[in-house]
């Protein structure tokens, strides 16, 4: 699951990129085969606990998290 980081939140992908002229046509980050089409990797930190994080076009943080299932 693809998530924007702002200082102060986490916000839902679909909420941010929804009106992005990248986006695909589910309103999504375009997320192809393990890489974000529509931003570059941020190199990742050395801990091994932080999720892959990535730069997208327009200027937004975009984490890669695992969903949590209850």
């Amino acid at each position: 699951m693809l998530v924007i980081l702002t200082q102060e939140s986490v916000l839902s992908a679909q909420t941010v990129c929804q009106d992005c002229l990248l986006a695909n046509h589910q309103g999504l980050p375009r997320w192809k085969q393990g890489r974000l089409s529509c931003g570059s990797s941020v190199h990742k930190n050395l801990e091994s606990h932080q999720p892959k994080r990535y730069q997208c076009q327009m200027g937004f943080q975009i984490a890669e998290v695992e969903e949590i299932l209850k």
